[in-house]
């Protein structure tokens, strides 16, 4: 008959098969949390991030730094509002405060910020234009369920699409391919400033 065993001791089984855990899996338990709070306190605060992170040894440091980069990166986003816009605009400060080649920076900012005034200026056009053009579709797609229903030719029906469930399901898959065109760019080159020392 097998022994049957408690949860502490099949927790202590499966501890012993992943092994001790590397010192840099130690470091990033420890530091990765710091970079992260001092990415938090430096958004919100004017909190010098070279003076923050001298605070720590060289390895020490590496994973601070990581951990502030990405939320630094996570927190420039498409300029919806002036919120948005101050917030990307500290991020990126952020990042190129802590960044040693800055030039390569400067040079994905310079794209990046292409792509966000882009979206500020015609992305609005855009919505606007495939929302008026998606409800001049429904519209006339409406009146002419209605004329081969009734048989009627010209019957017009007042009907205000807008509020039509299924109009409002198209335009919410309409905006969201819109934006997600401007989030793919913003995102590829989040990613491209991640590699950057």
């Amino acid at each position: 008959m097998a022994e049957i065993k408690s949860a502490a001791e099949i927790a202590m089984e499966k501890l012993k098969e992943i092994g001790e855990p590397t010192e840099e899996e130690r470091l990033k338990w420890k530091y990765g949390p710091e970079g992260e709070r001092l990415a938090a306190l430096y958004l919100r605060e004017d909190v010098n991030l070279l003076n923050e992170l001298k605070k720590y040894d060289e390895k020490a440091r590496k994973v601070v730094l990581s951990g502030l980069a990405d939320i630094l990166l996570r927190n420039i986003t498409l300029p919806r509002n002036e919120a948005a816009r101050r917030t990307n605009r500290k991020a990126m400060d952020g990042i190129k405060a802590i960044k040693t080649d800055k030039v390569a920076v400067e040079n994905v900012f310079s794209r990046m910020r292409r792509v966000l005034d882009h979206y500020v200026q015609e992305g609005a056009k855009q919505k606007k234009q495939a929302y008026e053009s998606l409800k001049a579709d429904f519209e006339q797609r409406i009146q002419e369920a209605i004329r081969q229903r009734t048989g009627v030719s010209n019957a017009r029906v007042n009907i205000d699409v807008e509020k039509q469930p299924q109009f409002l399901e198209e335009w919410q898959r309409l905006e969201a391919q819109i934006e997600n065109q401007y989030a793919q760019l913003l995102e590829e080159y989040k990613q491209e400033l991640a590699l950057i020392n």
